[in-house]
């Protein structure tokens, strides 16, 4: 991670922080989930820097970016995505989200589709209605409250007594990433999301939906995606939770570096 670097840019009215593993590469875009930030792609972005200029962005009440008092609805999350690309004057670019970061990725693709040339969504948060209120009804939101005014060592510990398999650092980047999610973050699970089949109808980039045997999305509703968009392929990984790419980290890079490879062009 010492060559990679580190800046904030203005984009959508707000500044936001990013990571960049940088060089003469094909770039590609990271987006997380809810409670993380950009550093939570570290592991990925390692296995994927030799061949792409990795930009991992904080999502707005997120890391370092900015924590404005409203706008936090994923209309405004893919705002800021498309924002960004622009501010940087980025070339069309593969787009990965994750959970929140999915369906980030998704509206930008369905919305801005000339800024991309491929997108990646890992169990993206495609909730029916029901369980969209249910989410919202839930605990999550009054549990991080708790956790803002724990040390991070106590994060951390928690953390480890979850997930005894992760490696230290990686539980780390996580504790502290959940230190920086602001209260307001918690808006985005008011409902109601966009339309996700909508959304998947309209993409008309290379697309891949990733999801494990135990997370948001389901077989069923990946084989009903795949109908409504042939461009979609879709891909199970075993033994997965919702967090897939950490349940399954070398198995996920190697699904994302074939698809990727399929959607690099002769001349870049």
């Amino acid at each position: 991670m010492t060559d990679w670097s580190t800046a904030t840019c203005e984009a959508n009215g707000i500044n936001i922080h990013y990571t960049r593993t940088g060089g003469n590469k094909p770039p590609l875009m990271l987006l997380h989930g809810l409670m993380t930030n950009g550093l939570c792609w570290t592991g990925l972005a390692r296995a994927l820097e030799k061949e792409y200029d990795v930009i991992m962005p904080d999502a707005r009440g997120h890391g370092k970016s900015s924590v404005p008092d409203y706008g936090y609805r994923y209309e405004d999350h893919a705002n800021d995505v498309a924002g960004l690309i622009n501010a940087l004057r980025l070339p069309p670019l593969v787009l990965l989200g994750h959970s929140m970061g999915g369906m980030t990725a998704a509206m930008v693709a369905s919305r801005k589709p000339n800024l991309l040339r491929g997108l990646i969504l890992a169990d993206p948060t495609f909730l029916s209605p029901k369980l969209q209120r249910e989410v919202r009804d839930s605990d999550v939101a009054d549990q991080h409250r708790k956790v803002l005014k724990m040390p991070l060592d106590e994060v951390v510990a928690e953390a480890r007594a979850r997930h005894p398999n992760r490696s230290s650092e990686t539980l780390e980047l996580f504790a502290r990433a959940r230190l920086q999610t602001s209260m307001a973050a918690f808006d985005v699970l008011t409902p109601p999301n966009p339309d996700y089949k909508q959304l998947v109808s309209k993409i008309d980039v290379p697309s891949l939906l990733l999801f494990g045997d135990n997370g948001v999305v389901s077989s069923a509703v990946a084989e009903e995606l795949q109908r409504l968009n042939p461009l979609f392929q879709v891909e199970q990984i075993q033994e997965a939770g919702h967090a897939l790419h950490l349940d399954q980290p070398e198995h996920f890079a190697a699904i994302v570096k074939t698809f990727l490879r399929s959607i690099r062009t002769v001349v870049e």
